[in-house]
């Protein structure tokens, strides 16, 4: 049924896919509310229609008409038309509609699934028909035009600067969850749930695979589905273990985070993706910079011993035809041993730990924590400030400075004194010299501060998963503080608090590896970048020395 809307935000349509440009304040007329992907269509006042974010809208419903829209019937009559066809194609083997509650953007998926010829052949590519469309990440874009956000992130500006507003909205967690449910049980892990722990040098460490696992992502191009009305891009992953290359829309990514936070949140810290936007989603260099981020998110995963051996982030990098990506998805949708339960998989070779230690264990760690996800905020405002300054002041005063020799020696040379000219043309040359330094100070950010602002990036969406995790070990611990009283009024029993304090063990020798792998990565990770980072500075100011060189040569000795 049509329903009049008012806008929230202003909204600059994408060329070619079918949006509407609106204004804030102004009154629209919502044609069709079930196109899916946080999108509705809607008409203008002028009569233009198109789609529009319906997160930028405020819906009346007291405007409904009675009878829906000619609209709506077409678009349900091929949407119908469409879902028979998919039967059709799979012959005695109905397509399955299946709904997925995501999180991360407040919609359900509905989806069918099938399959495409890749594009080389040998590429397995699935086009779930799924509703959501918010294929586009959050993606900060790039630092060449940087807006600050509440979080120190930056935000690309441009043609489509007007209001962008971060689509991810899932939490990690909503609350702590309460961990009774796993230190008052007795399991032991079996088999190949089990994730064994073991003593390292620098003290529990996870079990690591002797190869290590890793993939890479590529060669993104653009597709189009519901009859060409949304478009998306698809990227190519190919694991290094198969180098047998699959496609994975943006959603595919959120569903795989979603299963992983799901599933490990309580005990890994799962870090974002990369962030969604509205517009700009189809730029070239927003898609280089999305691909880049989705690079170093699935680098991260696949150097984690638990994660990159787990089920679900094996069939996403493996799966070999749609039916194998069908049975697996499920299959995970329906995985029990999720949430604090995961713990039940923790298999410590090591001594049972006190209570106390445990408590100190988990208050260094997060001190550490808190202080590291500061640090790493004031370094990215510090570059985000820096990077400001070369491609703003610095550049245009480098640029006054050559033009101001040059001007000086356009005065020298109406002197008209002999002997002249060999200074005029060397004070021309310093000019351009100061010239050419501005605008190698302006693109210098990209070739070095760049890597360190992204991996800077990387490390603060990380450190924000903490609180979080911890929050589910300091939940256990005071369970724990409160067990001599629970026995003392019969609610335990001595054996239940003894179950207790070993589970408590376990938990901690969890978090204890999970830090160690933490500050094994930290510390690799920021050796590499400082090096690169101060190879390029060496380069920049050597370059900069070699030219201030060639102008000095220009004058002479008198």
């Amino acid at each position: 049924m049509a329903m009049k809307a008012q806008v929230l935000y202003d909204f600059t349509a994408e060329p070619g896919n079918n949006e509407l440009t609106v204004q804030e304040g102004e009154i629209l007329t919502v044609t069709n509310q079930i196109v899916g992907g946080g999108w509705v269509e809607a008409r203008n006042s002028r009569g233009d229609t198109g789609l529009v974010p319906e997160d930028y809208i405020e819906l009346n419903p007291g405007s409904a008409n009675a009878a829906p829209t000619e609209h709506n019937d077409a678009y349900n009559r091929d949407h119908n038309n469409s879902s028979a066809n998919t039967q059709g194609v799979n012959g005695n083997e109905a397509s399955t509609a299946t709904t997925w509650s995501n999180n991360c953007t407040a919609d359900n998926w509905n989806y069918t699934e099938q399959e495409t010829a890749g594009n080389n052949g040998s590429l397995y590519s699935f086009d779930d028909e799924w509703d959501d469309d918010s294929d586009d990440g959050k993606s900060t874009g790039g630092y060449g035009d940087p807006q600050t956000d509440d979080g120190g992130a930056m935000q690309r500006g441009g043609a489509h600067s007007t209001m962008k507003i971060s689509l991810n909205k899932f939490p990690g967690f909503s609350k702590t969850p309460n961990p009774e449910v796993y230190l008052l049980t007795k399991h032991v892990a079996k088999g190949n749930e089990r994730l064994p722990i073991y003593s390292g040098e620098v003290g529990p460490v996870w079990l690591y695979p002797q190869a290590q696992l890793d993939c890479m992502v590529a060669d993104p191009k653009k597709g189009s589905k519901m009859y060409g009305l949304k478009s998306y891009i698809e990227y190519q992953i190919t694991p290094n273990t198969t180098n047998r290359p699959v496609n994975h829309r943006y959603k595919h990514f959120d569903w795989l985070y979603e299963r992983l936070v799901e599933k490990f949140g309580c005990a890994l810290p799962i870090p974002c993706l990369p962030d969604k936007q509205v517009t700009g989603r189809f730029e070239e260099e927003f898609i280089k910079m999305r691909m880049e981020r989705l690079q170093g998110w699935m680098s991260r995963m696949c150097r984690h011993p638990v994660i990159s051996n787990s089920e679900v982030f094996q069939l996403f990098l493996n799966y070999k035809d749609e039916k194998d990506w069908k049975l697996g998805k499920r299959k995970t949708e329906k995985d029990e041993v999720v949430g604090v339960k995961i713990f039940y998989t923790i298999d410590p070779e090591l001594p049972e730990l006190d209570p106390a230690q445990v408590e100190q264990k988990c208050e260094t760690y997060n001190q550490f924590t808190k202080s590291m996800d500061n640090s790493v905020k004031e370094l990215l405002a510090v570059g985000h400030l820096h990077w400001k300054r070369c491609t703003g002041p610095l550049q245009k005063e480098y640029r006054q400075i050559g033009k101001a020799f040059q001007n000086l020696s356009s005065v020298f040379n109406t002197s008209a004194y002999p002997r002249e000219s060999t200074l005029t043309e060397a004070l021309t040359a310093t000019g351009k010299t100061y010239e050419e330094i501005a605008e190698i100070v302006a693109g210098q950010p990209r070739k070095d501060l760049h890597f360190l602002m992204e991996t800077n990036t990387e490390y603060k969406g990380l450190l924000g998963c903490f609180p979080d995790t911890m929050g589910v070990h300091r939940a256990a611990i005071d369970k724990v503080k409160e067990a001599d009283h629970l026995v003392a009024t019969n609610k335990i029993s001595p054996q239940d608090k003894r179950t207790m304090e070993k589970n408590l063990s376990t938990m901690s020798y969890t978090l204890q590896a999970e830090m160690n792998h933490f500050h094994s990565n930290r510390i690799y990770d920021y050796n590499r970048l400082m090096q690169f980072y101060l190879e390029e500075q060496v380069k920049f100011y050597e370059t900069i020395a070699e030219k201030l060189k060639n102008a000095l040569s220009q004058y002479t000795t008198m």
